[in-house]
């Protein structure tokens, strides 16, 4: 059998060394066909990584809250019996989730679950002298809410710390009122108002985060909003982003609360990142199409110009199996080889890329690379595909009649 297949490849590489500029042409097409797949999943995947950080860079990946107060008609409706009524929406109040903190370490324990914030969030006032700006209160304890949404590496000036009447604000909010890291301004709420000294300016990521965002101790917005020793909401983090739409199901039908994945709250994102997984799909598939009829092609006309060797090969005893790996092995070999190269165009690419395209401030849009799975799993596609297309060759090379074929 070693023989055999060392004949076979003798044979193949023969062939395709016969055909020097035939075979050169379809190893650089399969090699642009494999550059442009790995190109574009890398670009697709660093895209859609960047995005997904953006966007979840100040949320957790699921929100528990309680639920929302309702209001139930006066009577019960009786069967048979038409009754016209009304029922005016209530105004909704700040609420604290029931036994939240026997709740934080049950939901810790899961396994899917990397870490969990409680938080109290409500809206108030900021003051400094005559400005004043409606903010977004917050109130969290610091290193949890660090693990979330990873608040200390999104610090533009000072040192985020919250210590007791101590608070970090959003970077336009503070431009908005003319504070600084160390200066104090004033929250309230209601009747109820606090000092508070800036230990740091932060961005969000967005604009209008930045722009209301003032972020406290938690008990010191428990006492601003009126919700001694409660929280309004849990922030979840997952170890897998795309695991928190079946998670919320779960907590859902677990307990009565309000629980929202991040895809929820984020219909349209979802939506534009299956549209950008779908238009991916459909870019490799023509791509791998056009690869494997490229190869399919090439084999065909090497079918006909060795004709007359192909018959002398079959002549000589060479069986019609021996003859079809031979055609496979040619595809193989240009599968292998347009794969390797490919994958280098790729990763050229993928560095141009970075080098020239940059955004505002001078650094490259988001960070792409290519993984090895993905590069992986693109070299064993083409390579496949390199053999899938020489099998209609290898077979109408077998098939041909040996006295044919020499007459040819």
């Amino acid at each position: 059998m070693a023989k055999t297949l060392g004949f076979e490849w003798l044979v193949a590489l023969r062939f395709l060394r016969e055909g020097r500029m035939q075979t050169l042409l379809i190893i650089v097409g399969v090699a642009a066909g494999v550059a442009v797949v790995a190109y574009i999943s890398a670009l697709i995947s660093g895209l859609q990584a960047s995005t997904l950080a953006k966007t979840l860079g100040a949320q957790g990946h699921i929100t528990l809250r309680s639920p929302q107060d309702a209001v139930q008609g006066a009577a019960l409706p009786r069967s048979g019996v038409v009754a016209l009524s009304e029922v005016q929406p209530r105004a909704q109040r700040l609420r604290s989730v029931v036994n939240w903190q026997l709740l934080v370490p049950v939901l810790e324990a899961m396994p899917a679950i990397a870490d969990v914030s409680p938080m109290v969030s409500g809206s108030g006032l900021a003051l400094r002298g005559q400005a004043q700006q409606s903010i977004a209160l917050l109130g969290v304890e610091l290193d949890r809410y660090d693990r979330i949404v990873g608040l200390r590496s999104k610090v533009v000036a000072g040192v985020a710390h919250l210590a007791p009447g101590e608070g970090i604000v959003g970077r336009e909010l503070a431009t908005d009122l003319g504070v600084g890291v160390g200066d104090r301004l004033t929250v309230q709420t209601g009747s109820v108002s606090e000092s508070v000294r800036v230990t740091a300016l932060v961005d969000l990521g967005v604009r209008d985060l930045n722009r209301r965002t003032v972020i406290v101790p938690l008990r010191a917005a428990q006492n601003l909003l009126g919700l001694p020793g409660g929280v309004t909401n849990l922030d979840i983090r997952l170890f897998d982003v795309w695991a928190a739409q079946q998670l919320a199901q779960d907590l859902r039908a677990r307990y009565p609360y309000k629980v929202e994945s991040w895809q929820e709250n984020n219909a349209q994102l979802l939506s534009a990142l299956n549209a950008q997984s779908a238009s991916t799909a459909i870019i490799r598939s023509v791509v791998m199409v056009v690869v494997v009829l490229g190869i399919a092609s090439v084999l065909v006309v090497s079918v006909v110009q060795k004709g007359r060797e192909i018959g002398i090969l079959r002549a000589m005893g060479t069986t019609r199996a021996q003859i079809v790996r031979v055609f496979l092995l040619q595809g193989a070999v240009v599968g292998v080889l347009g794969s390797m190269l490919g994958l280098l165009l790729a990763v050229a690419l993928i560095a141009a890329f970075t080098f020239f395209v940059k955004g505002a401030d001078g650094l490259p849009l988001f960070n792409i690379t290519l993984p090895w799975r993905t590069a992986l799993n693109v070299a064993l596609l083409a390579s496949a595909c390199g053999v899938l297309a020489a099998i209609a060759p290898a077979r109408r090379a077998a098939a041909m009649d040996p006295a044919q074929a020499i007459r040819l």
